[in-house]
């Protein structure tokens, strides 16, 4: 399975509510629910106004487009990670999964699945 290195710093937070961020940005998530209103953005998009934030995250893509039948994909990573004690955020789209950890294990993490069998690129 190949992996894909986003080369952006990114920011978690939370806030008030989705006039203060930029929908135009290359790069976001958002998540609602009925308690919270979450983003994840390159740090240098984070909204002025927002109501908590941790910034110092890094992000890589598991390639291609992940078949809904495809079972444990995530959890065989974070697995992997977890045994290195490092702790992730995850973030998946209809295509596929990303996985965020803070830079500090960011190059550490990578180099673990690589030598787990990933293709780092």
């Amino acid at each position: 399975m190949e992996l894909k290195k986003l080369d952006y710093r990114l920011t978690v937070c939370k806030v008030k509510d989705l006039s203060d961020i930029n929908l135009n940005s290359g790069f976001f998530f958002i998540g609602k629910t009925d308690e919270e209103l979450s983003l994840v953005c390159k740090t240098e998009n984070t909204p002025q106004n927002t109501v908590e934030r941790d910034d110092g995250w890094r992000c890589f893509r598991i390639q291609g487009v992940l078949d809904f039948s495809l079972i444990g994909i995530l959890s065989k990573l974070s697995g992997i990670l977890a045994e290195q004690r490092i702790g992730i955020f995850a973030v998946s789209t209809y295509n596929t999964d990303y996985i965020l950890v803070k830079d500090e294990n960011y190059e550490r993490a990578l180099s673990v699945l690589s030598s787990r069998g990933y293709t780092v690129v």
